[in-house]
């Protein structure tokens, strides 16, 4: 009987430990889920699950990807907002989480309220690929055809309000390129139509057209960095034709709002530990800029991106249906 006050001011310890950003034990405990938002197989998974494998093997505990797609992302997103702030249902996203909200009228979470940014992994030059049977090979080509065919070329969308549409929103404005957009579930399904010839262009992280550029399957016209890209040193940028045009698509984790913060700098850690020891050089193989970071730094290049991304969403009055 005289233990009793003890435990209960323990327990009450504990609690106010997880409520001011202390976990009451270390972490991770058990198996952790990263959910991504989109279906398996495009460039946001594939470094997601490289990701996952290297925390697995740094902590000791499973970080397992689970897909969660549908909604253009939003289905996912929205679970891992409303997940128990504990650390064990994270989100691994690309930059279309924080602008596809923007498009909707009604967004089901919102970035600065729901979020608990965790840390910045990777920068992704997007490639601009086109049908291999259209007859041009260069940007210049594409615009030039743009402009004399009004209407004939069709971009795929991997999701409204994505880095690649409004990479090809930018390039819509440089060029007066007029082009249908066909949105996709993903960019796998994309790719596929893209190669059979149902649509004309896709722009998306070059990983995921590599292995059709390699395979001769479809063309690379141009790559959106500030310069080439080691992996397509013969791939020209955007830039080259049109002065100042960059653009790049990016990966980061979060996790629920009101993550202990404790949680967050070691899960922060393990990301800088993971990018640096094991996935540098294959990430760089793939196209992809390592951008390890603190979460500050993460928290504060979200910002600036998510003001640049809003402005040609409104001048481009980009909408979901």
């Amino acid at each position: 009987m005289q233990r009793r006050p003890f435990l209960a001011a323990g327990l009450a310890a504990a609690a106010l430990c997880v409520a001011g950003g202390v976990s009451a034990q270390p972490y991770p405990a058990r198996e952790v889920r990263i959910i991504i938002p989109f279906p398996p197989g495009g460039t946001l998974d594939t470094v997601g699950r490289q990701l996952a494998q290297r925390l697995s093997e740094q902590t000791g505990q499973s970080f397992v990807v689970e897909n969660r797609a549908g909604g253009n992302g939003m289905i996912g997103a929205a679970a891992v907002a409303k997940a128990p702030p504990d650390g064990y249902t994270l989100m691994f996203n690309a930059s279309t989480v924080t602008t596809t909200p923007m498009t909707m009228k009604t967004a089901p979470f919102d970035m600065d309220k729901d979020f608990q940014p965790i840390s910045l992994v990777a920068q992704a030059p997007l490639s601009v690929a086109v049908n291999k049977s259209l007859p041009f090979n260069d940007i210049k080509g594409l615009l030039d055809y743009a402009r004399q065919n009004p209407g004939k070329l069709s971009f795929a969308v991997g999701s409204t309000g994505s880095a690649g549409q409004l990479a090809t929103e930018l390039l819509r404005r440089a060029g007066q390129m007029n082009y249908l957009i066909v949105p996709y579930k993903g960019s796998a399904p994309a790719y596929q139509d893209l190669v059979g010839g149902q649509i004309s262009g896709f722009i998306d992280p070059i990983l995921g057209a590599m292995s059709y550029y390699k395979g001769g399957m479809l063309k690379i016209l141009a790559v959106t960095s500030r310069s080439r890209v080691p992996t397509l040193p013969e791939v020209p940028t955007v830039g080259e034709t049109v002065p100042g045009y960059e653009f790049y698509s990016w990966y980061g984790l979060w996790g629920p709002a009101r993550l202990p913060m404790d949680i967050a700098h070691k899960l922060n850690a393990e990301v800088n530990k993971a990018l640096e020891a094991g996935m540098r050089e294959k990430l760089e193989q793939q196209g992809l800029v390592l951008k390890a970071g603190s979460i500050e730094d993460f928290a504060r290049f979200q910002q600036e991106d998510m003001a640049r991304s809003k402005k040609i969403i409104v001048e481009g009055n980009i909408r979901a249906e």
